[in-house]
């Protein structure tokens, strides 16, 4: 027992911050593996089953249209008609999606609403692929981005080409520090846009 107690000691008083920087860049390789963006599966099984893929191994939800339940386990994708399941709403709460994956969006016609909260990975290069896909542009509705630390102004900015938007919550985005500025933004160019603006 006693020797059990020094060796506890002794692996406790291990400096951790090799092992921590290791797991991070672990951790930072497995996501972007999760990421990676298979052409030929887009086209052997259609955008919306290959982005519902991508968004579920990074831990996002989706919801089709035309259905109420939100999709959360990988295992359970429904199968059938791979036409079918078409994404209306996609929620990334806490999900490792990032701007290499985002290719899996180029495809998809009936998104609506996206939710964006605690992503480690969302920057401005994401929002700015986002407001760039055309289908997106005039499908999307909704936007909540919350907690997600590497946004700035450039990248909300950049929203502005989402010419159907209609509903754009900004929360806790310590990057945006020009509030000012983007709702001048948005009321020029998106003047139906409800803006909920709740940043320090």
């Amino acid at each position: 027992m006693m020797l059990f107690g020094k060796i506890s000691q002794q692996l406790f008083s291990l400096k951790r911050l090799p092992w921590s920087c290791d797991s991070r860049y672990f951790w930072g390789w497995l996501n972007a593996v999760f990421n990676k963006v298979d052409y030929e599966r887009i086209r052997a099984v259609g955008p919306d089953r290959a982005a519902s893929e991508w968004l579920l191994r990074c831990g996002a939800t989706v919801r089709y249209h035309g259905q109420e339940r939100w999709q959360k386990d990988y295992n359970q994708l429904p199968t059938g008609p791979l036409d079918k399941y078409k994404i209306q709403a996609i929620d990334a709460t806490d999900s490792c999606i990032m701007n290499i994956g985002f290719d899996h969006m180029e495809g998809l016609e009936h998104v609506e609403k996206i939710k964006l909260c605690k992503c480690h990975y969302i920057e401005d290069d994401c929002l700015l692929r986002i407001s760039q896909l055309e289908k997106l542009q005039k499908s999307l509705l909704e936007m909540e981005i919350i907690s997600c630390g590497n946004v700035t102004d450039k990248g909300i900015v950049a929203l502005r080409h989402l010419r159907n938007l209609k509903y754009l919550l900004l929360s806790d985005l310590p990057g945006v520090r020009e509030k000012e500025n983007i709702v001048q933004v948005f009321k020029t160019t998106l003047p139906s846009l409800e803006l909920e603006l709740q940043l320090k």
